[in-house]
């Protein structure tokens, strides 16, 4: 009964227990978490719509290339992997460069803050086959337009 407090009153006092610290500090790394993933992940929808931007583009640009390839005897399927390999090729060189850069800001923060820096191997592989992966979607739908030309109406195409 130091601090004079009765039943009905309210406490002027906490107790504050290491568990307590630990809980509510996982609480806030699995918000940041939370955070981080779901900015990746609109990232990634964004690079992928610029992708295939770019893709399309690229096959209205070089419809005329198109046309002489089919018509020199280039298969829709040759034409189709021409298209999602320069897609996946922008993409993966893309993501090289942001891992690139996550890599350096990493390093350039533990050196600042003084401490180890841990990028692990899987996290390296899994940017870069996110990007793959990413470059192979965007690019569907622009290679199958251009595998889909006709070759004639594509020589006629100024």
């Amino acid at each position: 009964m130091r601090h004079n407090i009765y039943p009905p009153q309210a406490d002027d006092f906490r107790i504050i227990n290491q568990v307590d610290i630990i809980n509510t500090f996982s609480s806030v790394v699995g918000l940041f978490t939370i955070m981080v993933v779901a900015i990746a992940g609109i990232s990634l929808v964004v690079g992928g719509i610029g992708i295939a931007n770019i893709m399309l583009v690229s096959v209205v640009e070089r419809t005329k290339e198109i046309g002489i390839r089919k018509a020199v005897g280039a298969t829709n399927a040759a034409i189709l992997i021409q298209f999602l390999a320069e897609a996946v090729v922008v993409s993966v060189v893309g993501g090289g460069m942001g891992i690139g850069l996550g890599v350096a800001i990493a390093a350039t923060a533990a050196n600042i803050f003084k401490f180890p820096l841990i990028v692990s191997l899987w996290s390296i592989a899994s940017g870069f086959g996110l990007s793959f992966v990413v470059g192979l979607l965007a690019g569907v739908i622009p290679a199958r337009n251009a595998a889909k030309l006709d070759p004639i109406a594509a020589l006629r195409s100024e």
